[in-house]
């Protein structure tokens, strides 16, 4: 089996979705969640579904703690599902292509340091933009700067709020970010196997 690890800093509404996904899938294993908020209600979610769940702090991140116990772990890939610190490079380095991450723009437009969740849409609005949607990507060393994977566009209509945006947007994550999740990793893995 393939085992993922989510890391999740908030409510965890994508966190969950990709876990219903995976239950009982032939490949892909839902091993653990991170989280790095002692007030995340992913907390309580994950205790509810029995989901083991590491709760950790800065120091751990970035000193190389958590690089040891995903490895320990035997964690495979990492997917990010609304968890809003950056990456420490020993990260990126030990699962480098391995770390997927969904952001709710149409990137390079609206992403960085600071862009998340309803700041992302009241920007979008405040903007007049006509269209946002997803974007899956990759994961490296700079905010939402890695590799995209998968885009999906909607339009914003003229009487758009964010609130009402933010649940299109939602709608989206929970469709297409596990089948992505699933067919990256298929690919990735038919890639390895086919150089071994």
């Amino acid at each position: 089996m393939i085992n993922i690890a989510v890391f999740a800093s908030g409510n965890g509404s994508n966190a969950v979705n990709i876990f219903h996904y995976f239950h009982d899938h032939d490949l892909i294993y839902f091993k653990a969640i991170y989280c790095n908020s002692p007030q995340a209600g992913i907390i309580n979610k994950a205790a509810d579904l029995s989901i083991p769940c590491r709760q950790f702090n800065k120091a751990e991140w970035i000193n190389g703690v958590i690089t040891s116990e995903l490895e320990l772990d035997s964690i495979d890939f990492i997917i990010l599902a609304g968890f809003l610190w950056l990456v420490p490079a020993d990260i990126i380095n030990t699962f480098h292509g391995k770390i997927l991450n969904i952001h709710p723009s149409l990137l390079p437009l609206y992403g960085g340091k600071g862009m998340y969740g309803l700041k992302v849409h009241e920007t979008v609005i405040h903007n007049k933009e006509k269209e946002s949607g997803i974007t899956i990507h990759l994961v490296n060393t700079e905010y939402d700067k890695g590799e995209i994977l998968f885009q999906k566009k909607i339009n914003v209509d003229e009487n758009e709020t964010p609130l009402t945006l933010a649940s299109k947007i939602h709608q989206l994550e929970h469709r297409y970010y596990p089948i992505t999740i699933e067919k990256y990793i298929k690919e990735f893995e038919e890639e390895r196997n086919s150089l071994s």
